[in-house]
């Protein structure tokens, strides 16, 4: 198995404390602090943990309270809010240092038939169009920045194959648009929640730049203070992680040191597997 799919399957696999509690934790690769999607995906694995196997998660809705800290364990306790006939909702906490860090909702439902429609995939490069992870190292990672070299030379367990490159190098404001296909780097477990957590943790990927095209900027930038605020996520349909999906994102608008970003998900075949929204702190930093 890929080793970076294996570290996070483990990071997946919460450790049980007590019967709504669970332990965290996180990769040691010099991050800062500890990245959302992390948190996101072991908040819904502990969620999950407490609801029957028959139920899947279909809606969350989270929030960033404080950095997460990498060196000390997350825990993660679990509100059993409801077990309905046909839905069950949880909330989770995630605590370091005595306090909370994240919070989030999750609803899970079983599967049910019924109406059905969706919108149309946009019409883009499918990934054997593009040039791989190794092919953007080679041609690209000497020109870029060094902040952008590190983060695209770190193993990682979901690849990306950006549709567009221009943001990564140019100050050019740019339509708030991005298109990203996105997978898992490994072969994943055939468990539908294991598919779902791994994509949690990748939808906070990408998302927050969006917003930041407008004005000829990333969050590579030294002068922005780049954040997630919060995050929500819905899944429509069952898909695999470890197949290519397209992650098209826009950003509706930015003020107040904030950016609103909105994002859909679909499998090579055009099937729409789930949407996100995220609003983030785009500031940009004072001289002193």
């Amino acid at each position: 198995m890929n080793t970076a799919i294996d570290n996070l399957l483990q990071i997946l696999d919460l450790e049980p404390l007590e019967r709504n509690l669970f332990r965290g934790r996180s990769p040691q690769v010099g991050w800062q602090r500890v990245f959302g999607g992390q948190v996101i995906g072991q908040a819904l694995v502990a969620a999950s943990r407490t609801v029957v196997e028959d139920r899947h998660v279909h809606s969350l809705h989270g929030y960033f309270l404080r950095p997460g800290d990498p060196q000390v364990p997350i825990i993660y306790e679990v509100d059993r809010i409801r077990d309905g006939g046909s839905f069950t909702t949880r909330r989770v906490v995630a605590i370091q240092h005595g306090e909370a860090i994240f919070s989030m909702s999750a609803s899970f439902q079983v599967h049910e038939e019924g109406l059905e429609h969706q919108i149309e995939m946009p019409k883009v490069p499918t990934p054997d169009e593009l040039p791989s992870e190794q092919d953007l190292k080679e041609k690209f990672l000497s020109m870029a920045p060094e902040n952008i070299r590190r983060y695209w030379e770190r193993e990682r367990p979901i690849e990306m194959r950006p549709v567009d490159m221009t943001h990564y190098f140019s100050k050019k404001p740019l339509p708030p648009n991005q298109y990203v296909w996105v997978r898992a780097t490994g072969a994943l477990p055939d468990d539908e929640r294991i598919h779902q957590c791994v994509l949690a943790y990748a939808s906070d990927m990408t998302l927050l730049d969006t917003s930041l095209f407008p004005h000829g900027t990333s969050v590579f930038n030294p002068k922005i203070q780049a954040a997630s605020l919060d995050h929500a996520m819905w899944f429509h349909r069952p898909f695999r992680a470890d197949e290519w999906m397209l992650y098209a994102t826009d950003s509706t608008s930015s003020s107040g040191s904030r950016g609103m970003n909105r994002g859909s998900l679909f499998t090579m075949d055009g099937k729409l597997i789930a949407s996100t929204a995220q609003e983030g702190l785009i500031r940009l930093r004072r001289k002193d």
